[in-house]
């Protein structure tokens, strides 16, 4: 990452994407001093296999696990879209309302999630594709067009164009980033989404393989993966 990054911006579909897709990156790049932004699209009022839950607590309880676990990384800021989980699609709405956001907080770096689907479930979940696609959308041309919601102009959100874009990606990543010292800040940060964990230590253990795996091949311990796209100027 160029030194010329200093705010970014994550855009996932639920709670907890943020920690496992991209967690030990962002603990790192808030101890190197960049503010991070999280946008969560969705309230995660679906994840459970709690028979006495309901979509109105489970929503209350992820809000408030998605908090404590951007603190934890040192995110400055959590932005709860509110759209009902499972049900994510690329509407005007939609688009207004990520294309908002982005001119609010006014990123260079934008990481979203995978828009593609790929031989990873986890990548491939409907809500994770909509919610990088909408993002890519609003990245270019949405956020940076004044002609695109021009109603944003009234709430005083100028235009925007975001430098570049990392994509959560794990088949032939273009950039690798080592999270060796971040990552047990990174599973600090999962544990927090202990209604979504079940047995944490069957969870660390799957994380920390993963990341093993993608470090491996540049000699790193963890590691995190990504795709990046270019904007040009």
């Amino acid at each position: 990452m160029t030194q010329s990054i200093r705010r970014v911006m994550v855009v996932v579909a639920h709670p907890d994407d943020a920690e496992f897709g991209c967690g030990g990156s962002v603990a790192k790049w808030v101890k190197e001093g960049k503010e991070v932004t999280y946008v969560i699209l969705t309230n995660g009022d679906k994840g459970s296999g709690d028979r006495t839950m309901t979509s109105e607590r489970l929503a209350k309880i992820r809000k408030e696990e998605q908090l404590n676990a951007a603190q934890t990384l040192g995110v400055a800021r959590a932005q709860f879209l509110g759209y009902p989980d499972g049900e994510l699609e690329d509407t005007p709405e939609v688009r207004r309302d990520v294309t908002a956001e982005i001119r609010r907080w006014r990123p260079d770096l934008l990481v979203t999630q995978n828009p593609y689907r790929t031989t990873n479930l986890y990548a491939s979940h409907r809500d994770h594709r909509i919610a990088g696609g909408v993002a890519l959308d609003c990245v270019y041309p949405l956020a940076r067009d004044h002609l695109s919601f021009p109603e944003l102009l009234t709430q005083g959100l100028e235009p925007h164009k975001v430098r570049e874009v990392y994509l959560m990606w794990w088949e032939n990543p273009e950039v690798v980033v080592d999270i060796t010292d971040t990552m047990d800040l990174k599973l600090k940060a999962l544990a927090c989404h202990a209604g979504q964990m079940g047995d944490f230590a069957s969870v660390e253990a799957r994380v920390r393989d993963w990341a093993a795996q993608r470090g491996k091949p540049k000699g790193f311990a963890y590691a995190e993966t990504f795709n990046r796209i270019a904007i040009p100027r």
